[in-house]
């Protein structure tokens, strides 16, 4: 999963970033209106948490631009403002959720699982593909009923491969949604990273799941659903 978190406050900013990541999330960061929506505009999120007392651009102006382009986008508003008109009047501009300042990261932590389960309403909390099963709420992962342990990178490559699974994914789109836009892209650390997961969820097993697509990416052969 991917997060835009546009946040002016460095040192929160920097805090709540580690925390997402350490929760298994890419997460970019802005620090200004005019940089958030240029990041909101130019990658694909999967959800925006936006403060609104901003330089270059409100919040408020940030949140109904975005609305503008992407309706579907969840959109978490942070802010020291807590009136009834203030949050009247944002979630009329397309928020789907207002935590005021000050907050606990747990309570942040938790409004951002729970958009991210309503903006995901098609998506199965079970993928399949042949015997390998990844179950989304409990991040757990196993193969012909064994168990695989997985870092966190791990986990986040896989379960993007297995969201997609029967597609093509480039080693750009992976970058994107598992580390995040300032990592550099001609790396080879996607390559390093299907090694670890194919020594993982492949060796011993068969049919061979994760697929080189020679020039293009990877992909999980899909397969059948119960």
């Amino acid at each position: 999963m991917r997060i835009l978190f546009v946040e002016d406050e460095r040192k929160v900013a920097s805090f709540i970033k580690k925390g997402l990541e350490a929760e298994r999330y890419a997460v970019d960061v802005a620090h200004d209106g005019i940089s958030g929506l240029d990041f909101a505009e130019s990658y694909q999120y999967d959800l925006v948490i936006l403060d609104l007392m901003l330089p270059g651009m409100s919040g408020t102006e940030v949140l109904r631009s975005i609305r503008r382009k992407d309706a579907n986008v969840p959109i978490l508003v942070l802010t020291a403002r807590d009136s009834i008109d203030d949050k009247v009047k944002n979630f009329e501009s397309g928020c789907d959720d207002y935590l005021t300042k000050p907050f606990a990261f747990a309570e942040l932590l938790a409004r951002v699982k729970a958009l991210l389960r309503r903006g995901a309403v098609e998506r199965k909390s079970i993928l399949r593909a042949a015997d390998l099963t990844v179950d989304l709420n409990k991040r757990r992962v196993t193969r012909a009923g064994r168990m695989i342990d997985l870092t966190v990178k791990e986990y986040a490559l896989l379960e993007y491969l297995m969201l997609n699974a029967g597609q093509v994914v480039s080693r750009a789109m992976i970058i994107e949604h598992v580390w995040d836009h300032s990592f550099d892209s001609f790396t080879n650390i996607v390559d390093v990273y299907i090694r670890y997961l194919r020594n993982k969820i492949d060796e011993g097993f068969e049919p061979k799941l994760i697929q080189t697509v020679r020039g293009v990416g990877y992909m999980i052969k899909a397969g059948d659903e119960e």
